[in-house]
Formats: structure tokens, sequence, C-alpha cells
């Protein structure tokens, strides 16, 4: 079933300004997890934002679980159902306390107080920082941080959380850690996940990934799919999994890999079962 639904979606900024978006018509299924990819200015951003009602299209319209974001009485509804997390935690958090800044919303949305204090602490609980609550949000670590803002997300107990780029300020344990809560929500809260991202290594987690390129839809597919398509990718400036690179390289040397692999375990079975089957001589046995 679709959540979420374009048709011929485009947008400017300005009348005076060249489109952002192009004509794209996609379907995002209920409970899955998308990847969107593409270079800077390719209107990765822009289309989440587009997504969840934050901007508006130029022309076509988005439908998010059967409601429309260009009808003003649908958007509360919308900004309910469809929750956003940014790059930058600062600009999302909006307490000094850890608690206070995930109650925030449910308070904003009138919910009793007794149930307040039940959506806190199973929020936090689902992102891992429920030991954390009466700590003040300005010392936490960027890490930390995005999880608190996706725990103020969470509040509104959305059915799609949209995360823009949100591990680009993040070190390699801080960008595992929000990795890991994607997934988490995804598979066990069936929470519908699309993270716009530059780090290939987040894009092989999904279940599906959309390339763009210059507003437009560029490729659409399977992380094994669209790995697969090495070159393709290179033509518009983004890069694969190490080692898909370091198979992809094998394969233009004259051995024979298989395309799509996306994770080193595999990549070193595959390796391993090669060296076998040469023999240390580098005859094939």
């Amino acid at each position: 079933m679709s959540f979420i639904k374009t048709e011929n979606l485009s947008f400017r900024y300005r009348d005076n300004q060249p489109e952002v978006i192009k004509n794209i018509s996609l379907e995002v299924e209920k409970g899955s997890y998308t990847a969107i990819l593409g270079h800077n200015g390719s209107g990765k951003s822009t289309l989440a934002k587009l997504l969840c009602g934050i901007l508006m299209p130029t022309k076509g319209m988005v439908e998010i679980n059967r409601l429309r974001t260009d009808n003003q009485q649908d958007l509360l509804k919308i900004r309910e159902n469809c929750g956003m997390v940014f790059q930058n935690p600062d600009n999302q958090i909006v307490a000094s306390v850890v608690e206070e800044d995930v109650a925030f919303a449910p308070e904003n949305l009138g919910v009793v107080p007794d149930r307040i204090r039940t959506i806190v602490d199973e929020c936090l609980k689902t992102v891992d920082m429920e030991q954390y609550a009466l700590h003040s949000t300005y010392r936490l670590s960027g890490g930390q941080k995005q999880r608190v803002a996706i725990a103020g997300v969470l509040a509104m107990d959305p059915d799609c959380i949209i995360f823009d780029e949100a591990t680009a300020m993040l070190d390699p344990t801080g960008r595992r850690d929000i990795i890991a809560a994607m997934k988490k929500l995804n598979k066990e809260k069936d929470i519908t996940v699309i993270a716009i991202t530059h780090y290939m290594n987040e894009a092989i987690e999904a279940d599906r990934i959309i390339v763009l390129n210059k507003g437009e839809i560029f490729l659409d597919g399977t992380p094994v799919e669209i790995f697969s398509e090495v070159e393709k990718l290179k033509s518009v400036a983004l890069s694969v999994p190490q080692v898909t690179e370091l198979l992809y390289m094998l394969q233009i040397e004259g051995h024979d890999f298989p395309n799509g692999i996306l994770h080193t375990m595999e990549a070193a079975e595959v390796i391993e079962k090669k060296v076998l089957e040469f023999g240390a001589g580098g005859k094939k046995q």
C-alpha cells in the first residue's frame, strides 16, 4: 500500500529560476525503508521538504496517506503523520532539558500530562536515551542530540520519518548510532523511513534506493541493482561502497566477480572462493 505518492511533481524557488524538481512521479510503500542519493544540487533536500509538506509544489501533487500537501485543511494531519529530522540537531531542539524537549510536541497537541510522561519515556527508550532524560541538551554529543531530535519526532507518533542528511555532521560512532536507530524504527515500529544521504554505506541498509540527478529520477531500484551500475553512478558524480569499488576494479582487470557485492564479509567470501578456485600457484584447480 502506498503511503506517499507524487504525480508530475515539480518545484522552483522563484518564478524566474529553473526548476529544482522536474516531473517526479513515485510511490513509497508503507513500512518501507528508502534511501535517496544525489550529488550536491541534485534536489534531494528539496524533494524531502516537498514530501512532508514543508514546501508546496509548483506543479503536480504530493499525497501522504491519502492527504494532499496543497490542501491547507490536511497540512496539520500530514505533519503529525510525517516527521522530519534535519542535518543539524541544534536547529530542532527547543528545550534545555532532554525530557522537556521530547515533551514539547505532545504538549502542543494537547495530550494529557500523564500520557505525556509515558510518551516521553517510551520515545527516549526507543532511541536508547532514557538515562539522559534529565540532562542538559547543550551538553550532549552530536549523535546524542540527533537521537533526542528523533525522539521529539517520535513523540508525535508519526507513520513516516524523513531523515534529511541527519548523519552529515556526526562522527563515525554517532553516524552508526543513527543508522541503527533508523533500522530499529523501520523494523520494530513499522515506521516508513526515507533517508536523504550522501553516504553509500548508509544507503545499502535501505530496501530501495532512488538516485536523483538535476531534479529528476536517474535510477530507482534495490541496493544491489543500483550499486551494480558503477559507471552510471560515476557519470553523475556518485561513488559506490568501497568493497563494491574494489570488486569492480578487479573486474576491469579481467577477474570474474559478481556485480552488486555491498558488504565487507560478502566480498571476503567471494575473494576467498576465487583464491581457492585458482590455488596458490595462480592456476585454476
